[in-house]
């Protein structure tokens, strides 16, 4: 039986209502979404979209770190923005984090997000299940996931 654990770290900003940074269930890790909000200064990131992006990913990345996993383990993101316009700047950015193969992904516009930032990151991650880094084997010398 899997147990729900909280996963939780000061490397990312803290938890502002009735949620975790994260939750680890089963072979998942589930993210809050991670605004780019800086934990080391108290204050959100004043740049660009770019900055906004980065710092969010870094939360996240952070987050993933503090249970023990990688951003390479990351199966799907969900990204929300706050204009369409800034789709190929956030890209840049996010590519930089999630090289091929990259992770499923939702992208959607937001009519609003907290604190009126322009871009909100979360994930999933399967850790444990990056190959050759000790994923359980289906006894055929495989995982039967299909990766290499």
């Amino acid at each position: 039986m899997h147990e729900k654990k909280v996963i939780r770290t000061d490397k990312a900003p803290a938890a502002i209502g009735p949620y975790s940074q994260a939750i680890s269930f089963g072979p998942f890790i589930f993210t809050s979404g991670q605004i780019p909000f800086d934990p080391a200064t108290g204050n959100l990131v004043a740049g660009d979209i770019q900055d906004q992006t980065r710092r969010s990913l870094e939360n996240v990345k952070a987050i993933l770190e503090a249970a023990g996993a990688r951003m390479d383990q990351v199966v799907k993101t969900t990204v929300f923005i706050k204009d369409m316009n800034d789709f190929e700047k956030i890209n840049e950015i996010y590519a930089e984090y999630f090289p091929n193969p990259s992770p499923a992904r939702s992208l959607v516009q937001v009519a609003r997000l907290p604190r009126d930032v322009g871009v909100e990151i979360e994930v999933i991650a399967a850790p444990g299940h990056g190959h050759g880094h000790g994923h359980a084997s289906s006894g055929d010398g495989g995982c039967g996931c299909g990766g290499k």
